[in-house]
């Protein structure tokens, strides 16, 4: 069992459940799977890049990726239907938790002046989505074989019924959020 299940279950859930005033346990918002996507829009003129990012996706998360395609014909983007145009791995269970921690303690920490994520990703439902610039963070990913550094998005999806609870819920998980700042010290600062 991962260990960030674990203090999910020991720590975390008693701990929700006062602060937040929940009456029932099962009231606790939980995180319900990590949603990996890259657009790879490079891929109309490049069809390496779909292997690539393909090669880097298992490798960093244990688990194959699903190729997603274009639903319409573009021609200003020289695209057309059923074409490849990204690639995404949805994890969930002890995988999960287990990339969880691996962003957390070995990949994050990484990151050149790193000072924390930003708090203010959430979209309104209760789910986070936070950008890399670069795979080369994961210490699975060689900066001598990739032949260029690429981004993606994590998209942490909650049970979460507020932008407040999930913040929460990933704070005490150990996700390294900045400090928050309200909407009029950004205005006023």
């Amino acid at each position: 069992m991962s260990t960030l299940k674990e203090r999910y279950q020991k720590e975390v859930k008693p701990k929700l459940t006062k602060a937040l005033g929940y009456k029932n346990v099962m009231e606790v918002p939980k995180l319900e799977k990590i949603v990996i996507n890259r657009g790879l829009g490079e891929a109309t003129g490049n069809s390496k890049v779909i292997e690539i990012t393909a090669e880097t996706f298992t490798l960093i998360t244990g688990q194959k990726p699903i190729l997603t395609t274009a639903k319409n014909s573009i021609s200003n983007f020289k695209l057309r239907e059923n074409q490849v145009i990204g690639c995404k791995t949805v994890l969930r269970g002890d995988r999960m938790y287990d990339f969880m921690t691996k962003l957390i303690f070995l990949a994050l920490p990484r990151i050149r002046d790193f000072r924390g994520i930003s708090p203010h990703s959430f979209d309104g439902r209760g789910n986070y989505t936070l950008g890399i610039k670069e795979d080369t963070i994961f210490p699975e990913i060689k900066l001598e074989k990739a032949d260029k550094i690429r981004g993606f998005d994590i998209t942490f999806v909650t049970t979460a019924k507020s932008d407040e609870e999930a913040y929460e819920l990933l704070k005490e998980m150990g996700m390294p959020f900045r400090a928050k700042i309200s909407k009029s010290e950004l205005v006023n600062g």
